[in-house]
């Protein structure tokens, strides 16, 4: 197997199934293939390149959020989906996360070995029509930016996307540095703006209308020491 070229990391649950599919991974593909556990605490390898495949089946949304964290802060990881329903849950999908490649369940393997391949040599892995689909949901993203968004705040916006990302009201008011107090007052108010009732709606919302939440990178918490300076 060719290390160079990195690995395939298979983020799923273990069984039966997902071992033959494994096993045809291995044969195929000329880069070690490793699998770890949805909720693991993975830490990167010696590698090059890690192409994170998330098997939507056995991951919540949430934990989809974590590995799009991960992918942020780690240099050289890819990150691509498999088992998607069809190119409607693959548009929703991209609009939540930032994801090089997506697989269907109807797929056939050699497809996705063809996709993989083409992954690690570092291209995009999705269909014309999804791409035109996701620049057109961009370019309202990017309309909308240009005026304002039902109301809100810049603190309402930014709390907005932390709620993308699966943040408690706790995380949250630990990130800004308010009381857990405000930041209920907050949402409060953003539910009223925007009318929604709670906050995966809020969520829903969000994506339509904002985008992607930008990954929680470079935020210090609460009684963390500063990050040290360059001199600049």
């Amino acid at each position: 197997m060719n290390q160079g070229k990195g690995i395939v990391l298979l983020v799923t649950t273990s069984n039966p199934q997902t071992q033959l599919f494994i096993d045809y991974l291995h044969q195929q593909l000329d880069c070690p293939v490793s699998v770890v556990a949805p909720a693991a605490d993975w830490k990167g390898r010696d590698s090059s390149h890690v192409l994170v495949l998330l098997d939507a089946d056995h991951i919540d949304e949430a934990t989809m959020q974590q590995w799009h964290v991960k992918a942020a802060e780690e240099t050289g990881m890819t990150l691509a989906a498999f088992n998607l329903r069809d190119e409607d849950h693959a548009v929703e999908v991209l609009s939540a996360m930032n994801l090089q490649g997506v697989f269907y369940r109807s797929d056939p393997l050699p497809l996705i070995c063809k996709g993989l391949n083409t992954l690690i040599d570092g291209y995009l892995w999705m269909s014309r029509s999804l791409m035109t689909r996701m620049i057109q949901f961009f370019r309202r993203q990017q309309l909308n930016s240009y005026r304002p968004v039902c109301g809100l705040t810049h603190r309402e916006l930014e709390i907005i996307a932390m709620l993308g990302t699966g943040a408690s009201n706790t995380e949250i008011a630990d990130q800004l540095f308010v009381s857990e107090h405000t930041v209920k007052s907050h949402l409060y108010n953003i539910f009223r703006k925007i009318k929604v009732h709670n906050r995966i709606q809020a969520v829903n919302w969000a994506r339509q209308n904002l985008g992607a939440p930008p990954p929680l990178v470079g935020r210090r918490r609460r009684n963390e020491p500063p990050l040290a300076s360059n001199g600049h």
